[in-house]
This record gives structure tokens, sequence and C-alpha cells, in this order.
């Protein structure tokens, strides 16, 4: 395997001409970082070929959409499975709120062993 790069003359001396990919447009969420927490410390050579190819960020970013995507087909079904209607928002609020709870919880294990942590 050979590996050719451009050099650049700084003074007297030639240093290679490296890029480093811009960052993204917009910011890591809550997936995308959970991602990149465990690609680091469990997945380190696929981390390192996303770092080397340039293509970390864009790996997160499709991360993040898809996990976010997930979640938002999946919570209204989990809701009706549960029981948390608009009716029991105006009656029991706080019912409602630990059952709404409980779905998110529910749905972001499924996202966690589909996306993040695989």
């Amino acid at each position: 395997m050979k590996i050719e790069l451009d050099y650049v003359k700084v003074g007297d001396y030639y240093l290679p001409d490296l890029t480093i990919e811009p960052p993204p447009d917009r910011s890591l969420g809550k997936y995308s970082l959970l991602r990149l927490r465990h690609l680091k410390e469990h997945r380190p050579i696929v981390w390192a070929e996303l770092v080397m190819d340039g293509k970390l960020y864009a790996h997160l970013l499709e991360t993040e959409d898809a996990a976010n995507s997930l979640l938002d087909s999946m919570m209204p079904g989990m809701a009706k499975e549960a029981g948390a209607t608009e009716k029991l928002k105006a009656c029991d609020p706080m019912r409602w709120v630990g059952l709404m709870n409980c779905c998110k919880a529910q749905v972001e294990e499924i996202i966690f062993a589909e996306l993040i942590y695989q």
C-alpha cells in the first residue's frame, strides 16, 4: 500500500498538506453523542476509520436523524397501546406524564439496541 501526500513548504521545511473535515452545519444531539462515545470506547477501529476517511460527522448526523425519526414514528403507537390519551391528559395529567415517560424509555431502549450500541 502506497500513500501519496502533497507537501507545502513552510520556511525551510516541507510539511504534509493535510486537511481536516469541516465541522457540520448543525450541532450533534443526544443520540449522536452517545454513538460517538460508544465508538471511541468500544469500537476504536471503526472510530479511527471514520475519522481517517472524514466520514465521522456524517455518520453521527445520520445516526441522530435515524434515531429521531424512529422516536417520532414509534411514540404515537406506544402511547396509544399504553392508554395515554388526550382524555387521560385532561383528567389525570400526572398519570399521563408517567405513561409517556415510560413509552419514551421503551422506544429509547429500542433505539439504543438497534442504532447506538451495535
